[in-house]
């Protein structure tokens, strides 16, 4: 099986309550569940939020929708993305996807995926070299090597990504990336302000009502051909 595990909060700082925003006449985290259903690689896909108070309705609304949710640690990722895959049943791979992305692309997950099966490699992304629009990379962890890692004694700030220590240990975990052909590291498609879902909004608007499965390709179009969303694309 391979689980893609969407970690989404509602506490941020700079946009509370981002991941039941309104996009496109859903939730955003709702669009993003949408377009992750559309890669051919992924078996299962579980939201992993926080047993905090402050994450109730994010939990409440997905399972009322029939979305599968975990609740585990507020800031011990790992930790949580480790029970999370345990709790999910047989796991192969898991594919780490931030709730931060609504423009994630079931392509270049599948890419990932495949690279992982066909490599044999513990940990493959499309992060180093950065090539992808910022909020699209993708990352995928053999689930032994996800277990491995959580079973590391470290402090729990040291824990904050689920992916920093197998990243960091390269001669123990084995990896594999890919890049995009044309750089666009500089783009930053990542929802964190409301100028951001502003941008986001734009586009969902250009383009889903047409084709709901649209793809970063399409993005890049509209954005080449409206200065203001041109602008608002790249990273601050």
């Amino acid at each position: 099986m391979t689980l893609a595990i969407v970690q989404a909060r509602m506490g941020s700082k700079r946009l509370p309550g981002k991941a039941l925003a309104p996009l496109g006449g859903q939730p955003m985290i709702w669009r993003q569940l949408e377009r992750l259903k559309a890669a051919r690689t992924l078996t299962r896909i579980v939201v992993a939020t926080s047993c905090e108070s402050g994450d109730d309705a994010l939990a409440a609304w997905l399972v009322s929708q029939g979305q599968a949710v975990f609740r585990g640690a507020p800031s011990d990722l790992l930790d949580r993305f480790s029970r999370c895959a345990v709790s999910a049943g047989p796991t192969g791979h898991i594919v780490r996807i931030k709730g931060d992305a609504p423009f994630v692309d079931p392509r270049i997950i599948d890419e990932a995926v495949r690279m992982a099966v066909v490599s044999g490699a513990d940990y493959v992304s499309n992060r180093e070299p950065a090539s992808y629009p910022r909020g699209l990379e993708v990352e995928v962890i053999a689930a032994p090597a996800l277990m491995a890692a959580a079973a590391e004694p470290r402090e729990v700030k040291a824990r904050v990504s689920p992916t920093a220590f197998i990243r960091a240990n390269p001669g123990r975990f084995s990896q594999a990336s890919f890049s995009n052909a044309r750089d666009l590291s500089a783009l930053d498609w990542r929802v964190k302000t409301s100028a951001d879902l502003a941008f986001a909004r734009s586009i969902y608007g250009a383009l889903y009502a047409a084709d709901p499965g649209f793809g970063m390709a399409d993005v890049l179009d509209i954005v080449g051909g409206r200065q203001d969303l041109a602008k608002l694309s790249y990273a601050a």
